[in-house]
């Protein structure tokens, strides 16, 4: 039978991994949190009123980089945090380059919502590591 927790709160294997995972989440969850709260503040309209993005998609947006910014310090929800972080820094990167932004520039470029995509599928795929709350709710539930 199919441990289905694995499919949630996948658990990786290596006595760094974990720690890595740790310091990964908290500097780019810090980061994140950084770069949502003017958003979140402004939730319905942080792009500006003459910005084509309709404002429920600014306020997913927002959610997104603050609370997964959250979400990924403590490794909590990670699978779900790191989803809409990825479709969040999706839309950004195509958005450098529908503009005509290098990958890396002063004036814009799209190099960070690509690393930040690649955080993102990392935590999707491995998890967040020992050291989180996806795991200590995994083995409460092992624990039954």
């Amino acid at each position: 039978m199919v441990d289905r927790s694995q499919l949630f709160f996948p658990q990786p294997a290596g006595p760094g991994v974990h720690a890595g995972l740790l310091a990964l989440r908290l500097v780019a969850g810090a980061a994140f949190i950084r770069h949502g709260l003017p958003k979140i503040q402004n939730p319905l309209g942080w792009m500006g009123s003459d910005s084509a993005m309709p404002a429920v998609l600014q306020a997913l947006a927002a959610v997104s980089e603050f609370g997964g910014g959250i979400a990924w310090m403590l490794g909590a929800l990670t699978p779900l945090a790191s989803l809409g972080i990825l479709a969040t820094m999706t839309v950004a990167a195509s958005k450098h380059i529908a503009r005509g932004d290098p990958f890396v520039g002063k004036g814009g470029s799209y190099e960070l919502a690509l690393v930040f995509s690649g955080v993102a599928l990392l935590l999707i795929l491995a998890g967040p590591g020992r050291y989180s709350v996806d795991a200590w709710l995994r083995s409460r539930r092992a624990g039954r």
